[in-house]
């Protein structure tokens, strides 16, 4: 829209008409937006210099990612005129535009026009003494909580780097320096200085306390000053690692490979389920183009975006046994893993791991492992449920080697001690791997897997981050379904998965495991048919025996015995690393222990790691 005044001034021979301001205003608008600062300058009444200064000034001050203007009604009154323009800025914050309505005075100067230069050009609320600002501020990013709503964040020093604007001599210098320190964009570190209230500090980025002791140095050689303090956050450290996961800070290069903007105070999660719930955790930014006053003592708001809080994401983690499991996996010389889940619901209350030097890594949610014979659970299940039925008084050697289709089968480590005709009961629990293979005759080929599929291996589960529930491929003959039986072969679980085959046994139900809520509803049922009745309780009484005979029965209470069993299987032959599993259940706690060592087992004795490994998990666990 064009409105224009037009006067009329009598001549001799005709009319004259008065120019118009309209190529004055869309010459100023075009050369300001295309940051032509100079040349939109040299068409107001303000000195070049102090214009074109203040132009781009305002450009810098709002850390602008880019500037429309438009060109609004004009009207024109004789000498003086009086424009609006539409100014449309982003500020590069990944958020809506900041729009508002400017106005331009205008003045004939002999055959032209021109603008009447004032700070209020730029914006109708500045004026002489006041500038533009931005002021941003991020959530404190929401913790993650256990059962009872407690944090499982605990506290770590952190060290908070930033600076007070107006003390900066060299801004440029000082945002190049920490660029080289931190691998932030040094522009984007400059648009932030720029940006902020100049009396304000403005923190810059957060370091952890390793990155501060590699950092000290440099940090110190910075144009400055920086200011750098000293405050403890619930922030990088977690008494459940392996499923909370970590958090990077604004110096994080995922930010940058995610395409998000840096921003001072902005957190990612970058594993866990501290990634997981990104959205949820940090919330988002609140937001505010303001006028400030060049001693920092008044702000007015101009624009205010405000952001969302973050909310917290309550677990179904018990404080109580993941510290229990922590420090039992921290008791070994060997790497190890603990989970520990409700049986009546599927609840997860702990899952721990630690690495040793020297020896891979546990995975407790996602590794892939032979169980060993920790797996018969689910074959022996097979066993009493198969056509051919199973009878645990009848006597089956536990011989030294057996040979089934060309495959040979030993125990590991020997059993010499069971007698000549002990019963399967004996050799289940004392996890005779050479009986347990050759009365994988019994079973036909499917009946493995459909138990186990009972079992809820190879199911699809929703934790919020990834876990395996293990898988067995269909048999290829008699030897392969021989060594499913035993734990070897194609079958392949994680500790999660096998707490999960003893949680079934101890409640009767089979649940997909739940990680985050912690109320009943929150609890699925799988899909297929619960585990037989009558084998389920024949099931029970040889996991109590295989307990006693192993060891782990002492980690009982009363009223609260321990049932489960115990696996060996060597995983790697080439660097000798050797899997130790203990699977079992207390009261309506299911729990999987798993440890890697370089140590072969050498007897039948009860105490390999797994059973050590789970009495320091019982022995730590709260009592009830």
């Amino acid at each position: 829209m064009l409105v224009l005044g037009i006067g009329a001034i009598g001549f001799t021979g005709g009319l004259w008409a008065a120019p118009t301001a309209e190529p004055t205003v869309q010459a100023f608008l075009l050369d300001w937006q295309q940051q032509h600062y100079q040349a939109a300058a040299a068409l107001t009444t303000g000195n070049p210099a102090v214009v074109a200064r203040a132009l781009r000034g305002a450009f810098r001050q709002l850390d602008a990612a880019a500037f429309y203007l438009g060109m609004g009604p004009i009207e024109q009154h004789g000498s003086t005129a009086l424009a609006q323009f539409q100014a449309s800025v982003d500020l590069g914050q990944d958020g809506a535009p900041w729009n508002y309505m400017g106005r331009l005075t205008l003045r004939r100067e002999g055959p032209g026009w021109k603008i009447v230069w004032s700070p209020s050009v730029i914006n109708p609320h500045l004026r002489q003494g006041l500038r533009l600002a931005v002021l941003s501020s991020v959530p404190p990013r929401a913790l993650l909580l256990d059962g009872a709503g407690q944090p499982l964040q605990t506290r770590s020093p952190v060290y908070v780097v930033g600076v007070r604007p107006a003390r900066l001599r060299h801004p440029a210098l000082t945002a190049r320096a920490l660029s080289r320190i931190t691998g932030i964009d040094e522009g984007q570190l400059l648009g932030w200085i720029l940006a902020a209230p100049s009396q304000r500090v403005q923190d810059l980025v957060v370091l952890r306390q390793s990155q501060y002791v590699r950092f000290m140095s440099p940090l110190q050689r910075v144009p400055g000053p920086l200011i750098i303090r000293r405050e403890p956050r619930r922030l990088f450290t977690s008494i459940a690692p392996d499923v909370v996961g970590s958090v990077g800070t604004e110096d994080s290069p995922a930010l940058e490979d995610q395409g998000i903007a840096y921003r001072p105070g902005t957190t990612i999660g970058l594993t866990g389920l501290q990634r997981a719930y990104q959205r949820q955790l940090a919330g988002s930014p609140t937001t505010e183009v303001v006028t400030e006053a060049g001693d920092g003592t008044h702000i007015t708001v101009l624009q205010r975006w405000p952001g969302s809080p973050a909310q917290p994401i309550r677990t179904t983690i018990n404080a109580g046994w993941q510290r229990a499991a922590d420090s039992a996996v921290r008791s070994l010389p060997d790497s190890a893993a603990a989970v520990a889940v409700q049986a009546s619901t599927g609840q997860i209350l702990a899952v721990a791991s630690h690495k040793a030097p020297g020896l891979p890594a546990v995975s407790p949610l996602t590794g892939h492992y032979p169980p060993g014979t920790a797996f018969s659970i689910v074959s022996t299940e097979a066993l009493l449920t198969s056509a051919a039925g199973l009878d645990v008084h009848a006597p089956v050697r536990c011989v030294s080697a057996n040979d089934i289709d060309g495959t040979t089968f030993r125990n590991v480590p020997p059993e010499p001690n069971l007698g000549n005709q002990p019963p399967f009961s004996t050799d289940f629990a004392h996890a005779c791997a050479t009986a347990l293979s050759g009365l994988s005759r019994l079973l036909r080929d499917q009946e493995l897997n459909s138990v186990a599929s009972r079992f809820g291996i190879g199911g699809r589960w929703q934790l919020g981050l990834s876990a395996f529930a293990g898988s067995v491929q269909a048999a290829g003959g008699p030897a392969t379904l021989a060594a499913d039986a035993i734990g070897g072969g194609s079958v392949q679980m994680s500790p999660l998965a096998m707490a999960m085959i003893a949680a079934e046994v101890d409640s009767g139900v089979l649940h997909t495991p739940v990680l985050v809520g912690h109320t009943s509803a929150t609890t699925s049922h799988a899909s297929g048919p619960d585990l037989n009745a009558a084998s389920l309780g024949t099931l029970r009484t040889l996991l109590r025996g295989s307990a006693a005979a192993s060891g782990a029965a002492t980690g009982g209470l009363p009223g609260q015995p321990v049932y489960g069993q115990q696996g060996t299987v060597l995983v790697n032959a080439r660097a000798h690393v050797w899997a130790y599993w203990f699977v079992g259940y207390r009261g309506d706690v299911a729990f999987a222990v798993l440890s890697l060592s370089h140590t072969p087992p050498v007897s039948a004795a009860p105490g390999n790691d797994a059973v050590t490994l789970t009495g320091s998990l019982l022995a730590r666990a709260p009592r009830r």
